[in-house]
């Protein structure tokens, strides 16, 4: 991430250094986003190893608070919302992890000064980060400006057409006019287009998959055969649902323009690998689960056979001994 912040490229327009060029290969790869999902594996050990330990904020600074503070603040410069999804998925991660509440707050404290210092050094000294920070004030100030006709309302407001027009069946596949007019169509605002496209009823069909998936989640989780694997499930998992619910809500105006795609449905490199990986990583722990329910039932199985057999044996002697 260091690298990318100094040597960085920039793609699509995006007025940020995210990507990192492999050489020889010709692809390219944004660390930020491998980062996310290591730093969410970290936590989920940490938690695991110190279930039962209940540690004080100075015991866990530095093994857990701190690895995590540089991970978001390494992310911040690139990409201000998935350092603050980051952020987010950690507190939710933790508390479900039984921290103590009192760790949980401390870190939530040093997060919110720090996103207020942030966003006021931002605003005071643009020239620290010039490109960055006309991004992140833009993208607030359009969000709380209600005059529509702002240039800073212009992705929003065509996302907004574009969901008016798919009405309750939407336009039909493939049959979006509003995909060729607002800007990042096929990645942060898929959403309207496919509401623009299939309606109301194909919208709402793609939130109740993610509302299935977390589901599954949930129940991969519970039937975890360890800490680990249960929060390891978890931290997988939520952020993908987080990432959805974002996406989906700066297309209705919910949430002001962050720039995160709709998991598995919007266009990417490095989104959909880690994407993919997050579910390979929860799929492993719902094998493991289900091979030791084999291996049970294996085992059942054959103490039956050997029930069956010394059963056999022991009728066969008593009959040898009858007729003798």
């Amino acid at each position: 991430m260091v690298f990318a912040a100094v040597k960085g490229t920039v793609i699509a327009g995006a007025n940020a250094s995210r990507w990192i060029e492999v050489p020889f290969v010709g692809v390219s790869f944004q660390p930020s986003t491998f980062a996310f999902v290591m730093i969410m594996i970290y936590v989920a050990s940490y938690l695991a190893e110190n279930f039962e330990k209940k540690p004080t904020f100075s015991d866990s600074f530095w093994p857990l608070w701190m690895p995590v503070g540089v991970t978001i603040i390494l992310i911040v410069p690139s990409n201000l919302s998935t350092s603050l999804l980051v952020a987010f998925s950690v507190i939710i991660l933790t508390f479900i992890g039984k921290l103590p509440m009192r760790n949980i707050l401390n870190f939530l404290s040093i997060c919110a000064v720090g996103v207020v210092m942030f966003y006021i050094t931002a605003k005071a000294f643009p020239e620290l980060l010039p490109s960055r920070a006309s991004t992140w004030i833009s993208r607030i100030d359009s969000f709380t400006d209600s005059n529509e006709n702002s240039s800073g309302r212009f992705q929003i407001e065509r996302a907004k057409m574009a969901i008016a027009k798919g009405g309750f069946l939407g336009e039909g596949a493939g049959k979006s006019t509003m995909k060729n007019f607002l800007p990042q169509s096929s990645s942060d605002f898929i959403y309207a287009i496919i509401t623009e496209e299939y309606g109301s009823f194909g919208a709402l069909i793609v939130l109740l998959l993610y509302m299935l998936l977390l589901f599954r989640i949930m129940v991969i989780s519970m039937n975890a055969r360890t800490v680990f694997g249960q929060l390891l499930v978890l931290g997988m998992g939520l952020p993908i649902i987080f990432q959805a619910f974002i996406n989906m809500g700066v297309a209705v105006e919910i949430f002001p323009v962050t720039g995160q795609n709709l998991p598995l449905i919007s266009s990417g490199g490095t989104s959909i690998w880690m994407t993919c990986l997050a579910l390979g990583l929860i799929l492993s722990v719902s094998t493991s689960k289900r091979n030791k329910e084999d291996n049970l039932e294996k085992d059942k199985n054959i103490e039956d056979v050997e029930e069956e057999l010394a059963e056999g044996i022991i009728k066969g002697i008593h009959k040898g001994n009858a007729e003798k």
